[in-house]
């Protein structure tokens, strides 16, 4: 099978249910910018050497997955991947267990640290990204979910890099102003 069909060349794409859209729609625009997340996600993971970490890291990836097929369907039979209540509830778990072991946040911090920790910090903007995007879908579509899982992805990116530097002993820096 060859990679490339030619069938992008006039600025369109399919949905998951065989439609034809524009590249430049909310709904290709949302998903695509979710598969940056995954990217940033995957490439903070290559520099991360913490088992539990790691493991966040692809629950969030096979996460984020599924919220890119539950975006790119507009017509879902039952058994399509959509994003549910228990997804976001595993990521709040995955959130309170890594937040206990982090001091409690007085102000901002600068995004940074260790490299693992900078990535992560990375991923976490992209992942707000992502979420802007579903939210501009979702005034036009029910997007379900995503959003709130956008959100708490973000979230726990941004505790994970925090995780991540504290492991490494790198103090967070707040920002002067």
């Amino acid at each position: 099978m060859r990679i490339y069909t030619r069938r992008g060349d006039d600025g369109e794409t399919d949905l998951r249910s065989g439609e034809r859209v524009p590249k430049s729609s909310r709904r290709i625009e949302a998903y695509g910018t979710v598969d940056g997340v995954n990217t940033r996600v995957g490439t903070a993971a290559t520099d991360v050497d913490d088992d539990d970490v790691l493991d966040a890291l692809q629950t969030v990836q096979n996460g984020l997955f599924k919220a890119q097929a539950d975006l790119a369907n507009t017509d879902k039979d039952d058994d399509d991947p959509r994003v549910t209540n228990s997804d976001i509830e595993r990521v709040e778990a995955l959130i309170d267990g890594f937040d206990d072991e982090l001091e409690p946040l007085t102000n901002f911090v600068l995004p940074g640290g260790a490299r693992a920790g900078a990535k992560l910090h990375e991923a976490r903007s992209v992942a707000r990204r992502a979420e802007r995007r579903a939210v501009a879908l979702d005034e036009d579509e029910d997007t379900g979910n995503v959003v709130s899982y956008l959100n708490r992805i973000s979230d726990l990116l941004f505790v994970l890099a925090r995780v991540v530097n504290s492991r490494a002993g790198v103090e967070e820096d707040a920002p002067t102003y």
